[in-house]
């Protein structure tokens, strides 16, 4: 796990979003955030999440319980990937246990616009390609 100046550390378990990997529709990435999530970090944190939906049918996790902070700009990353994942037909879901997070969706009227879970899915994660077995692929956000 890595940070950035604002505070951002991204894990990604399932995949890594340099290497290639073959289709398996039934095996999400799940992608852990924690810290803040805004103006600073939104620039990084989009390059990866556009490398991680950039196949076909991309099934993608957004762990969101460890993110303290999020503004206008994390909440533009979050609304970039969803198009992403839509327009190439995939699933993404994010997993937020915030009433304060929920409340700010709907204010911004985005409430209805994700999948939003209290917990992660039960479902076993794409093994990391080219890593380690069992090993999380930690993704640098600089």
């Amino acid at each position: 796990m890595s940070r950035n100046r604002t505070g951002l550390a991204v894990t990604t378990t399932g995949r890594s979003p340099d290497a290639p990997e073959p289709h398996e529709p039934d095996r999400p990435t799940v992608v852990a955030l924690r810290g803040e999530i805004d103006l600073g970090s939104a620039t990084p944190l989009t390059m990866r999440l556009d490398a991680l939906t950039s196949d076909p049918s991309p099934d993608l996790v957004l762990d969101l319980r460890g993110v303290t902070f999020i503004d206008c700009a994390g909440l533009g990353v979050l609304c970039r990937v969803r198009n992403r994942v839509e327009a190439r037909a995939g699933r993404l879901r994010l997993v937020s246990d915030s009433a304060r997070f929920r409340g700010m969706l709907r204010l911004v009227d985005l409430d209805e616009a994700f999948e939003i879970a209290a917990g992660l899915p039960d479902v076993t994660s794409r093994p990391v390609v080219g890593g380690d077995s069992g090993a999380d692929a930690r993704v640098a956000v600089r």
